[in-house]
């Protein structure tokens, strides 16, 4: 029996299995079909925030196909007295839970996902693979009353750094003059408690995890430390690990984590070093009043800056070299003392009324470290900063210093302050001086900080490696004062070493005398009267200046 040929040339057709063409068809349409319907779903979750207005929009429509307008009039009345209520009785939560996040939802729509391609191909971040483009993806916005919070994914192939070199392009290019990158998250979980914190744990885990392609822009919609920060509450009782400095560029309170740590105050003259050590002194006058708190000032520059809050210091030297190197010394004992007690027992000291914590402040430590007119002293200071700074931290005897210049041939010990502050510098090179290498790349611009903006400052927080910037609080004069006279400091327990100079030889007609400055006065001293080379008797015998009588010798 002979079967039929597959192509039959007479008709030009040809004999396909038709069954199983139609097998494979439906397969295919039925992939297709669950690819679809598993990308809806992966859309309709990842948007998750958009079914309630969805099913209001479906809502709405029905209804008014079946009464008109009349009810949406009515609901919005409703809801407009609602709201304006709840904006009387709880303004805060009514601003964070509703015109913030319709702040939010408009900038992203309007601001960034309009223009996201543009800006993101012009400042250099689109990757171009395979004949198509790879452009970061817009996450989610979140807004506060100055800053726009964008958070992205990078496409493969890049990393945070590409995104710090364009910060400056990608401020202009959304219509803002600041930009800061982060390349981790922000927030830090939040500390739950309980009967379901053991879930909500697990759920912060999963949230909060660590994912590297993520970068974080934080766009400054307005700039609020242009006005003068206001001085902030002093504290019932100091938190050494927060203390409230001033304000950051989101609104929220600076705190500086003074607790084994040094720190290094970095700015040129007149640009608000004063504003930070003040600052600090308010944040710790609960603690000077009772107790807790001991500060030991020096103030190099005879006195201009520190000596206005005289009571708030246990010990205070403004105008004798000898005694400044005296008390970094006197500070080395009481740290070595510290340091047998505690000796296998805690590994950072707990500030108490017994054992308070010892703050030396520095106004100028270059002039100490390099401007010191007398070697011998300078020495002195140089070796006791040295073991101050390298042992002193976890002993409670802290160092905070301030100076204009951060270079390492002017400030020998700058490696040893562990938290520096740099405010508006003059020179370029100062800032990854002053706050590590690359901390300018990052975003420091402190030399660009104008002249107007006194106590403005760029500071590494906690946890990330990108500066912060912030303003510290302006501390006046009067308020100074009355800080002073309301937090005296208690009488120094140890009274403070009387310096008595070691004799010294010196020639017979000269001796040099200190001034405590360091400078040696050279004063002559009168010739000692020699011995009479004849008797008593015999001295008037030949005296020819005189007779007995009273006329000429002679």
């Amino acid at each position: 029996m002979m079967r039929a040929p597959l192509v039959n040339f007479r008709r030009l057709q040809v004999a396909a299995p038709w069954p199983l063409v139609w097998t494979v068809t439906f397969f295919i349409l039925l992939a297709r079909l669950v690819v679809l319907l598993v990308g809806i779903a992966v859309t309709a979750v990842r948007h998750w925030r958009a079914w309630p207005a969805v099913a209001l929009v479906l809502l709405a429509v029905d209804v008014h196909r079946s009464h008109g307008w009349w009810p949406h009039v009515l609901v919005l009345i409703v809801v407009a007295a609602s709201a304006g209520m709840w904006w009387w009785r709880s303004r805060e939560s009514f601003e964070r839970l509703v015109v913030l996040r319709g702040l939010s939802w408009w900038r992203r729509l309007w601001v960034y996902r309009r223009q996201w391609h543009e800006v993101m191909s012009l400042c250099g971040l689109v990757k171009k693979y395979d004949g198509g483009e790879k452009l970061p993806e817009l996450l989610s916005v979140r807004c506060s009353y100055a800053t726009d919070e964008v958070v992205l994914r990078m496409p493969r192939g890049q990393n945070p750094e590409a995104y710090h070199k364009a910060a400056r392009d990608l401020a202009y290019s959304f219509g803002t003059r600041h930009c800061r990158v982060f390349s981790g998250r922000r927030q830090a979980p939040p500390a739950r408690s309980g009967s379901l914190a053991w879930i909500l744990r697990r759920v912060d885990a999963i949230r909060f995890r660590d994912r590297p392609r993520q970068v974080w822009l934080v766009l400054i919609r307005r700039d609020p430390l242009t006005r003068i920060v206001k001085p902030l509450p002093v504290p019932a009782r100091p938190d050494f690990t927060a203390l409230p400095l001033g304000t950051r560029e989101d609104l929220a309170v600076y705190c500086l984590r003074l607790l084994a740590t040094h720190v290094l105050i970095g700015g040129a003259t007149r640009m608000g070093k004063g504003s930070v050590i003040w600052s600090l002194l308010r944040a710790l006058a609960a603690g000077i009043r009772s107790g807790l708190v001991r500060v030991w000032a020096i103030d190099p520059k005879g006195g201009m800056e520190l000596s206005i809050g005289r009571p708030l210091f246990s010990r205070y030297v403004d105008d004798d070299w000898t005694r400044m190197a005296d008390m970094l010394d006197d500070a080395v004992t009481r740290m070595r003392a510290r340091q047998r007690v505690l000796r296998g027992k805690v590994r950072v000291h707990t500030p108490t009324v017994d054992e308070p914590l010892i703050v030396i402040v520095i106004d100028e430590l270059a002039t100490l470290l390099a401007f010191l007119p007398d070697s011998d002293i300078r020495s002195r200071i140089a070796q006791s900063l040295g073991m101050l700074l390298s042992q002193g931290a976890g002993l409670g005897v802290l160092v905070v210093a301030a100076t204009q210049d951060p270079r390492k041939e002017v400030v020998s010990v700058r490696d040893f302050f562990p938290t520096r502050i740099a405010l508006g510098l003059t020179e370029r090179g100062h800032v990854d001086l002053l706050l590590g290498d690359g901390a300018r790349d990052r975003g420091a611009l402190a030399d660009q900080i104008p002249l107007s903006a006194k106590g403005v400052a760029y500071v590494l927080l906690d946890g990330q490696p990108e500066p912060a910037r912030v303003r510290f609080s302006y501390i006046s004069d009067d308020v100074i004062r009355e800080m002073a006279a309301t937090f005296p400091a208690p009488a120094e327990v140890q009274p403070e070493p009387v310096n008595t100079p070691t004799p010294t030889p010196a020639p017979a007609a000269v001796k040099a005398r200190s001034n405590g400055n360091g400078r040696h006065t050279y004063r002559p001293t009168a010739p000692k009267q020699a011995a009479p080379l004849l008797p008593s008797s015999l001295l008037h015998a030949l005296d020819l200046d005189a007779t007995p009588n009273g006329g000429d010798p002679r």
